[in-house]
């Protein structure tokens, strides 16, 4: 009772203690909440101004001589270089011309293929010849086009509870942000001068990643639309002017090909598989079709030395007969569309390289794409640094053998990725916020643990597995883990080489340093002007394992 009266609501024990926790719990929402979205307001996740056009590099450069009034109202932004990010080297003229239903926006009429990126190699203009005989020596701009959370961190840095982990869930949660945000890493991330710096490594292809979305969405998809398009066609003229011949490669198909963040959507396979997987399926054909019109030009016949058809594909989960079946059909499709110079690369699909024997045969002028690591296979990541070595020397020259042999193998292979990476460590490798197998803490959130690493896998297999001089700043690396580092990357060189040539991953990252050829280079534990060199791999020269740091 209250003075004599029944007490108010708010007086009662029971509810005084609701309001206090409701209340408590509504604090800490808004706290949470100005943690992850005032820092952000008024900048993109680049840190930039936000502003009515995506902005960036380009600063409207070259527009001056362009009215506004030649662009049509409701002009769609792939269309009106006006809210472009970037518009160096891009022909600021509108048309809405298109070839295959792909827009030619952006690109001038003419174009010169006299460039050759070294002299070991030839002329864009003139035949490249035997890949055998002169094996490619190429990179990967990854992590530009398609996403990837470990290349680019910085675009990833949110709360965990946001569950941000891949290109989907970014642009879901960015919403009409998206464009801005990754207009502007597409215009920052990979410029002009990453070619040139390339071609002055002495390298002479680049693997572009690109994703379906360059070319089309479909209901409920989140990603940016077609923007991408335009800067891989730009990617491909800056490639022309430094002689670099172009390795096309679908990086995310529609449903997602394996269920890794790098395809777009992290989680399940919806491409061949699942409800969906017939239709997705047909969607990837239909995306070859548009685009194999489109590189079927005449501009694209010396530069496009390779059209990918689908990076890593699951085979280990999809069907096999259903994919060689898409496969085919997406190889017929593309030459009958005139893409017929070009060498049509399809992945290994992790199912073995010997089962490929006898596969596919009757497909001329293809490869297949092989990606080597050892950090993703708990049985070679254990391995020390001499160990890791001698396994590039013998156990990869012995697989790349076996592959090119028709009877043992399919036939001509190349290494599309391959990396000196020897731990899991790099920030958001292995998905955002699963840990890695290093130290033992790869967790991935499956209920049951399955394909969760709790123990370290670093050589010595205990505490004192540690990340700290993994993820160290390459200065600080010290000379024998930088020899180790320069025998691994020429070890697997010299392996990769006795099939049809290699493309490094990655060219640049925003922090992990062990990824970056480019850092490499720098910190002298990749081979500069590699047009100049031959690489060797002698077993006799590898150091003994107490010449060289147990591990990290």
């Amino acid at each position: 009772m209250w003075n004599g009266k029944p007490a108010p609501w708010y007086k009662k024990r029971r509810n005084l203690c609701i309001l206090i926790w409701v209340s408590v719990v509504v604090l800490l929402i808004i706290i949470i909440v100005a943690a992850v979205v005032v820092p952000n307001a008024g900048k993109d996740d680049n840190g930039g101004k936000q502003g009515s056009s995506p902005g960036g590099s380009g600063g409207g450069k070259g527009l001056d001589g362009i009215s506004p009034d030649s662009i049509p109202k409701g002009a769609p932004s792939w269309l009106n270089p006006f809210v472009w990010a970037s518009t160096d080297d891009f022909n600021l003229t509108y048309t809405d011309e298109t070839v295959g239903d792909l827009p030619v926006m952006g690109l001038y009429t003419d174009w010169d293929d006299s460039a050759r990126a070294n002299g070991r190699v030839p002329a864009l203009k003139d035949p490249w010849g035997d890949y055998s005989k002169l094996p490619a020596r190429g990179v990967n701009v990854g992590g530009w086009l398609s996403l990837e959370p470990f290349i680019t961190p910085s675009l990833f840095n949110y709360a965990s509870v946001l569950g941000i982990v891949d290109e989907y869930t970014l642009c879901r949660y960015l919403a009409a942000r998206c464009e801005q945000v990754l207009e502007n890493h597409y215009a920052t991330f990979v410029t002009e001068n990453t070619f040139k710096e390339i071609a002055e490594a002495g390298l002479d292809h680049v693997r572009i990643p690109f994703s379906y979305w360059a070319v089309q969405t479909y209901d409920g998809d989140p990603y940016l639309f077609r923007t991408s398009w335009r800067y891989l066609l730009r990617a491909i003229e800056w490639c022309r002017k430094y002689g670099l011949r172009v390795n096309l490669d679908p990086h995310g198909l529609p449903g997602s090909q394996n269920g890794w963040n790098h395809s777009g959507r992290l989680g399940a396979i919806g491409w061949l598989n699942g409800t969906d997987g017939n239709t997705n399926a047909q969607r990837a054909l239909d995306m070859h079709d548009r685009l194999s019109k489109f590189f079927a030009q005449p501009r694209y016949k010396n530069i496009i030395s390779h059209y990918g058809l689908a990076n890593e594909p699951k085979m280990t989960v999809l069907s096999v007969p259903g994919v060689l079946k898409w496969t085919t059909d997406a190889y017929n499709i593309i030459r009958k569309n005139g893409v017929t110079d070009a060498i049509i690369v399809f992945g290994d699909g992790f199912r073995g390289l010997e089962n490929w024997q006898g596969e596919l045969q009757d497909l001329s002028n293809a490869a297949l794409d092989v990606h080597q690591y050892v950090i993703f296979n708990e049985n070679l990541i254990v391995y020390n640094h001499s160990q890791k070595v001698k396994f590039a020397c013998e156990g990869w020259t012995q697989q790349t053998l076996q592959s090119m042999d028709r009877s043992t193998g399919y036939g001509p292979t190349i290494m599309a990725e391959w990396s000196q990476a020897d731990t899991d460590c790099a920030k958001h490798l292995t998905n955002v916020g699963w840990g890695n197998r290093w130290t033992g803490t790869y967790v991935t959130g499956n209920p049951a643990g399955i394909g969760d690493f709790t123990e370290p896998l670093c050589p010595t297999q205990d505490r004192r597995c540690s990340c700290t001089e993994a993820n160290a700043d390459p200065s600080k690396w010290s000379s024998a883990y930088k020899k180790f580092l320069r025998m691994f990357a020429e070890a697997q060189m010299t392996s990769f080489e006795k099939g049809w040539g290699w493309f490094y991953w990655v060219w640049d990252t925003e922090s992990a340093a062990q990824w970056s050829y480019k850092k490499g280079m720098a910190a002298g534990v990749l081979p500069a002007k590699a047009w100049e060199r031959e690489f060797n791999c002698k077993i006799s020269d590898i150091p003994s394992f107490s010449d060289l740091p147990e591990y990290y």
